[in-house]
């Protein structure tokens, strides 16, 4: 599968937030969005799976324009994980990984056998199974995180998109999810605020800076030190420990 942006603008409330954006994935690529708060990485996010419709420019899936096809029909192709997850009714675990399978279901065609094989296996992926007839309102934001890439892995899409995949998650789980996603052969585009997370899992990143790409490449090309210091103002040694790539920060020291 290809997904591309092409001179994707955004203007909210008289404000330029995106300027001209390309990037492209394909195959099992696993693209990383960074850049500071306020770069347009959610932004660009929500115009691929369509919460938001570009000012201007054009978002394309297998060449043909996402405008073309009907939400359903690129629900088959995209899922998603986003940053915020809000339900008004008191849904079970299960009931909410049931609706990843909504894109492939006619119309109140009623949930079958496989559904609910579906829904197991991607529990058990995520580490969730135990709690499967759990209300999903009484979990935490991470078990909630969690659940939500579940129901992303039930749509059984050859793409998936992540917006800041690793909030309200302790470490151990964060590293699982990552390895998870890792693991699937998928396209993933995924915005990530944390560095070392996009340096241990991306192939290739975009860095946005003011609604524009000020970089992109291998983890290994657009991380130096220089480049961090230019988009996110601080001071960081950028090194490798056991061929993984490490970035390590320097505390601000006001200037007297």
């Amino acid at each position: 599968m290809t997904i591309q942006s092409k001179d994707v603008r955004v203007i909210l409330d008289g404000a330029s937030i995106l300027n001209g954006i390309d990037i492209h994935a394909e195959g099992k690529d696993f693209i990383g969005i960074i850049g500071p708060n306020g770069s347009g990485k959610s932004t660009l996010l929500k115009c691929i799976y369509r919460v938001l419709e570009p000012s201007g420019g054009a978002v394309y899936l297998d060449n043909r324009p996402l405008d073309e096809y009907t939400y359903k029909e690129s629900a088959r192709r995209i899922a998603v994980l986003a940053q915020h997850n809000f339900y008004n009714f008191d849904f079970t675990v299960q009931e909410i990984v049931l609706m990843g399978r909504s894109p492939h279901k006619r119309y109140f065609e009623a949930d079958n056998a496989e559904d609910y094989q579906i829904v197991q296996e991607t529990l058990d992926m995520v580490g969730m199974s135990d709690f499967i007839h759990r209300s999903f309102s009484t979990l935490s934001g991470g078990e909630q995180q969690r659940v939500i890439l579940a129901r992303a892995l039930a749509q059984q899409t050859p793409c998936l998109i992540l917006d800041e995949p690793t909030n309200h998650m302790d470490i151990k789980y964060q590293l699982q999810l990552m390895d998870i996603v890792r693991g699937l052969n998928r396209t993933v585009l995924a915005a990530i605020h944390d560095l070392n997370i996009a340096a241990m899992y991306c192939t290739y990143l975009y860095i946005l800076k003011e609604g524009a790409v000020v970089a992109s490449g291998t983890p290994e090309e657009v991380l130096t030190k220089e480049t961090i210091r230019d988009v996110y103002e601080v001071d960081a040694r950028v090194f490798k420990d056991n061929g993984i790539l490490r970035i390590l920060y320097y505390p601000q020291r006001e200037e007297v």
